[in-house]
């Protein structure tokens, strides 16, 4: 995981690109990656790479890294799970200098000369390499690792994965996400190299096999166990998190590693430290958790969204919390997390889909839920814990898991009844209910859906909305669509929070890279999931059977 950096200059530009200047941009990154950084600026193009390293796989080696010659060198932000392979294969006549999987990159391009390498990557990426006078940038297929483009006032192109290192030079002109599943040649723009059959929903008819959708997921987890560094697990205590934790705690067993897992709460009695108590004693890791008071969290807001490039509420929530989490998690020396992100997208397992009016709207929900991670969990997992140089590994998006999970048909991933009230994620959880090997306690594994904002403590959420109104007039809220005619915040919190995003990033482009999580089906266009009446027909339930046992 790593801060990368680029400018590439159009055919013929005469105004290059001071390097000291590049070099000073991608430092406003180097909380992504503190270990070492590099550069390189090819001697005719002019186009510049820098990079901010993380080290995690290979720990001493310093990119950009060269292929065969010196005129080819790549930067790239991410992990490659199937380098070593291709070293092998791919990539055997090649003599590589490094353990780094990062250096595939370079070479197979020069081996392959186009577009053709991205399709060959199993891993998570946003890189850039020069070869010779060509450039060439691209982001893996749903856009774990962040990445902005943009063009400056002469037509320079400028490629970084944070939006603050390139807002002031491109915000004017043009600044966007890069497109995940692109790529980008200088000479020919953006291409699409990634569209697979299953971001139609006519083609998502296979049967559920619930055995192949266990052991993908545990190769998708295992694989992603590979580094040099320390790995921990995020542990909320909810569905998603605790089976990967749960898999991935048996495998680094085997490996002889320390299984570290943590939570994050107001206090002890929080609804996900609660349940990630109990996983982690079912599991046997060493657990830690972390609380936090209202005070904690409205402190570190405004640098937040600094961070996190962002105005959504329900990203600015929920990244308060995991934000804290991974200030604790780094001052223990661990430089990589797994987590459970994706599957409510997959899956269907935010309570909103419960509503869902037929199988083919719950299945076009998923599937955009999906194709626009990149701006929600993904943008907030990676930014929230790459502000203290933590990588996130997201087990749930591995593409030969998503090629199976994605592709059942709907009737068969929409909520269905267990004990007597529908149930969320009903697939998954029947998956690993087995009962001769069993990952997780029943209580978790049929746990229902707490939104992770909520999950921490609902004090959180109240909280902030409080403080967010105090700082809000009614009358500014009447005002609000004239000042913020494009995605107008609805609520004092929103406004409070755009504002704060305002500040920092002021241009037009910045605030229309932004999408705002606003749950479907429901009345309230509050994210939380307290706000959905399967959450209070739930609570009201339980709150009976309290009653009628005493």
């Amino acid at each position: 995981m790593c801060g990368i950096f680029a400018v590439c200059h159009e055919s013929g530009c005469a105004d290059k690109f001071p390097l000291d200047l590049a070099q000073k941009h991608s430092s406003r990154q180097t909380h992504r990656s503190p270990d070492c950084r590099g550069s390189y600026v090819h001697p005719e193009t002019g186009d510049i790479l820098c990079h901010e390293r993380l080290a995690i796989v290979d720990l001493t080696c310093v990119q950009p890294l060269a292929g065969t010659t010196d005129k080819y060198q790549v930067i790239h932000n991410g992990e490659i799970y199937n380098h070593a392979a291709q070293r092998k294969q791919e990539l055997a006549a090649f003599q590589m200098r490094t353990t780094c999987d990062s250096e595939v990159i370079v070479f197979l391009y020069e081996l392959l000369k186009s577009g053709e390498l991205c399709s060959l990557l199993d891993g998570v990426f946003a890189f850039a390499l020069v070869a010779d006078a060509d450039f060439f940038a691209a982001r893996d297929p749903l856009g774990v690792k962040q990445l902005y483009y943009g063009r400056d006032a002469v037509g320079r192109w400028f490629f970084s994965n944070e939006m603050k290192c390139i807002e002031d030079l491109c915000g004017p002109y043009a600044l966007a996400p890069f497109p995940p599943g692109h790529f980008f040649k200088k000479d020919k723009g953006f291409t699409r190299y990634y569209q697979p059959a299953r971001i139609d929903h006519r083609l998502c008819s296979s049967a559920p096999d619930l055995t192949l959708v266990r052991e993908t997921l545990v190769r998708a987890t295992t694989k992603r166990l590979m580094s040099d560094a320390p790995i921990g697990l995020l542990l909320s205590g909810g569905l998603d998190s605790s089976l990967i934790s749960a898999i991935a705690a048996r495998e680094m067993r085997k490996s002889g590693l320390a299984v570290h897992s943590f939570a994050v709460g107001v206090d002890a009695n929080s609804p996900d430290i609660v349940a990630a108590r109990k996983v982690a004693d079912f599991n046997g890791t060493q657990h830690h958790e972390v609380y936090f008071s209202l005070e904690d969290g409205l402190a570190v807001v405004e640098k937040l969204v600094w961070h996190l490039e962002t105005y959504d509420v329900t990203s600015i929530r929920t990244s308060t919390p995991m934000y804290l989490l991974s200030e604790y998690i780094r001052k223990m020396g661990i430089k990589v997390v797994l987590s459970g992100e994706g599957s409510d997208e997959i899956f269907g397992g935010y309570l909103y889909f419960h509503n869902a009016p037929s199988d083919e709207e719950f299945q076009k929900e998923t599937i955009d839920r999906v194709l626009h991670l990149h701006i929600s969990d993904c943008l907030r997992a990676d930014k929230s814990c790459m502000a203290h140089s933590i990588e996130v590994r997201v087990s749930f998006l591995d593409e030969a898991f998503l090629d199976v999970a994605m592709s059942i048909a709907p009737e068969n991933k929409r909520p269905k009844e267990y004990g007597g009230r529908l149930v969320e994620k009903y697939l998954v959880r029947k998956a690993f209910d087995v009962e001769e090997d069993p990952l997780l306690p029943a209580e978790i594994l049929w746990r229902q859906k707490e939104q992770f904002s909520d999950g921490v403590g609902y004090s959180w959420i109240d909280g902030l909305m409080q403080h967010c109104a105090e700082q809000v007039t009614d009358q500014e809220l009447v005002a609000a669509s004239s000042l913020f005619p494009h995605n107008t915040p609805h609520s004092k919190e929103a406004l409070f929070m755009r504002r704060l995003f305002a500040a920092h990033f002021p241009s037009d482009n910045a605030e229309r890279a932004v999408r705002k999580w606003i749950p479907k089906w429901q009345a309230n266009q509050d994210p939380s999931g307290r706000e959905s009446l399967v959450h209070v027909s739930s609570i009201a339930k339980e709150m009976e059977e309290i009653r009628a046992e005493a």
